[in-house]
C-alpha cells in the first residue's frame, strides 16, 4: 500500500463518517448512512444476538469493517495477482468478507456474552457461615474468624456475641453481622451440643 492509497482510504472513511453525522441534517442518505439505519433499526426490532440484556445487532460497525476490510484485501489480492474473470474475484471476495465479517462478529458477541450468575442479597449475608476463631477474642474484645462463603475463604473482624472470651482455632457460627464485625457464637453452644 502506498501513501497515496492510504490517504485515498482514510479520507473515504472521514467522508463516510461526516455522512453518518449530517444524516439527520438533510432529507437523502448514502449508503454508508443507510447501513446504520439498518444496523439501529436491527438493534431496536430485537434481530441479533440478546444474552443477559447486552444487545448485538447483526449487523454493526465492527462487523461491516470486518467485511470491508475482508473484501478489499482479498479482492485486491486477486485482481492483481491471479488470473480469475473479475466474477470469480468478486465472489472470493464478498466471501472471504463475509467470513472475516462472521468471525468478528462471533468474537464480539461472546465478548459482550453475560457469561456470571447473578447473585440474590443472601448470598452476601455472613449470618449462619461456620468459621474458626484465628486471632483469639478477648472478653468484650475484637479478634478475627475465618470462614468459607460459596467457595472463597474470607476473613473479617469478629467479637463474642455473648461476651465470653474464644480460643484460636474454637469453631464457631456467626450470629449476626453489623459495620464489618462479625458477632460469633461457639458451635457447640448453637447446635446445643455438649462438649
Amino acid at each position: 500500500m502506498t501513501w497515496s492509497d492510504f490517504i485515498s482510504s482514510a479520507s473515504w472513511w472521514l467522508f463516510a463518517q461526516r455522512a453518518v453525522v449530517s444524516c439527520g441534517r438533510r432529507g437523502t442518505c448514502t449508503a454508508v448512512q443507510m447501513a446504520s439505519a439498518v444496523s439501529w433499526r436491527a438493534s431496536r426490532s430485537g434481530r441479533g444476538i440478546a444474552k443477559g440484556g447486552a444487545h448485538l445487532s447483526w449487523f454493526n460497525a465492527s462487523s461491516v469493517l470486518a467485511f470491508l476490510a475482508w473484501f478489499g484485501g482479498t479482492g485486491y489480492l486477486l485482481t492483481k495477482h491471479s488470473n480469475l474473470i473479475a466474477i470469480f474475484c468478486l465472489a472470493i471476495a464478498i466471501a472471504a468478507g463475509l467470513t472475516g465479517g462472521w468471525i468478528v462478529f462471533r468474537f464480539m458477541s461472546r465478548l459482550l456474552q453475560d457469561t456470571e450468575a447473578q447473585m440474590n442479597e443472601w448470598d452476601y449475608r455472613h449470618e449462619g457461615s461456620v468459621g474458626r476463631v484465628s486471632i483469639s477474642i478477648p472478653a468484650g474484645g475484637t479478634g478475627e474468624v475465618i470462614f468459607e462463603q460459596h467457595g472463597v475463604r474470607r476473613s473479617a473482624g469478629a467479637r463474642s456475641d455473648d461476651g465470653i472470651p474464644l480460643e484460636k482455632g474454637v469453631e464457631v457460627v456467626i450470629s449476626r453481622y453489623e459495620k464489618g464485625m462479625a458477632y460469633v457464637r461457639k458451635w457447640d453452644e448453637f447446635t446445643g451440643e455438649k462438649v
